[in-house]
C-alpha cells in the first residue's frame, strides 16, 4: 500500500521513478550487457544481418553522420519483438537464429530470458500502478497479460564533440511503460521543473518511465516525461531498454 502510494505521486508529478528488490537475477541483467558488448562489437557487415528495413520498427540500426548538426543522433540500436503469449515462448531466440544465424543461439536465448524477467516484472509494476490509481489490482494487468512488447538494446560510442550532439534527442516514450536498465556511465535526463536532470546509474536498480499509452488510460492522471541520453567522450555507454505494450488488438 505504502509502495503503491509513493509510486503514484511519481507518476502524477513526472512519471519515472525506480525499483530495487525487483527479484530479476543478477547474473542474467550481466548477460544482457555482456552479449550487448559482444553484439555490438561485431564487424558492422555482421551486424548489418539484422539490418532494420524502411518502415520497420525492429532490426539493426545506427544514427552516426559525420558533420555535427541540429543535435543529430549518435547511437548503435538494435530492436525486436517480444511477445509474452505461450505460442510465441521463442520468439526473442528464434528472431536471432533467423536473422543473426545459429551460432547467435545462446545470445537469443539470454535475451528471451530477460523479455520474459521484464514482462514478469511490468506485470508486477502494472499491479501497483492499478492501487495507485484506486481501481482494481488486476485492473491493468490483465490488460497486459498478453502483451506484445519491444526490446532494444542502445549502444552510445564516445564521442569526440559531444556538446554537438546527443546520444537520444528529447522526446517521450509512446508505449505503455519503459523498464530500463543502466550500465555504470550516467546519460539519462529527466526534463522536471523546467530543467534536465540526471538519473544517476544503479545497478541495482531499473528505471521505469510512464508511457503515452498509459497516460492516456489513466486519463491523463500520470505523466509521460519528456527524457534524452547524452554522451560523452571519455567511455562509450549502454542501456537495455523494454518497452510494454498491450496485445494489438485490446481496446
Amino acid at each position: 500500500k505504502e509502495t503503491s502510494k509513493v509510486v503514484g505521486e511519481a507518476c502524477k508529478a513526472h512519471g519515472f521513478f525506480l525499483v530495487i528488490n525487483h527479484g530479476v537475477n543478477a547474473s542474467l541483467i550481466e548477460d544482457a550487457h555482456r552479449y550487448m558488448d559482444l553484439f555490438f562489437d561485431l564487424p558492422l557487415p555482421e551486424k548489418q544481418r539484422a539490418q532494420r528495413k524502411a518502415g520497420e520498427s525492429c532490426g539493426y540500426a545506427s544514427s552516426f553522420t559525420g558533420r555535427f548538426s541540429s543535435k543529430l543522433p549518435w547511437k548503435e540500436t538494435l530492436s525486436f519483438q517480444f511477445s509474452s503469449e505461450n505460442k510465441s515462448s521463442n520468439m526473442v531466440k528464434d528472431y536471432f537464429e533467423n536473422t543473426m544465424g545459429k551460432e547467435y543461439t545462446r545470445l537469443g536465448k539470454v535475451y528471451q530470458e530477460y523479455c520474459n524477467a521484464m514482462s514478469r516484472l511490468s506485470l508486477q509494476i502494472m499491479e501497483l500502478l492499478g492501487m495507485s490509481l484506486g481501481v482494481n489490482q488486476t485492473h491493468f494487468k490483465e490488460l497486459f497479460e498478453e502483451n506484445d512488447s519491444i526490446m532494444r538494446l542502445n549502444y552510445y560510442p564516445r564521442c569526440q564533440k559531444p556538446d554537438l550532439t546527443l546520444g537520444t534527442g528529447p522526446h517521450c516514450d509512446p508505449t505503455s511503460l519503459t523498464i530500463l536498465h543502466q550500465d555504470s556511465v550516467g546519460g539519462l535526463e529527466v526534463f522536471i521543473d523546467n530543467e534536465w536532470r540526471s538519473i544517476a546509474p544503479n545497478q541495482n536498480a531499473f528505471i521505469i518511465n510512464i508511457g503515452d499509452t498509459f497516460m492516456a488510460l489513466s486519463n491523463g492522471r500520470y505523466k509521460s516525461c519528456l527524457h534524452r541520453a547524452v554522451v560523452n567522450n571519455i567511455s562509450h555507454r549502454k542501456s537495455l531498454a523494454f518497452f510494454l505494450c498491450p496485445k494489438k488488438d485490446k481496446v
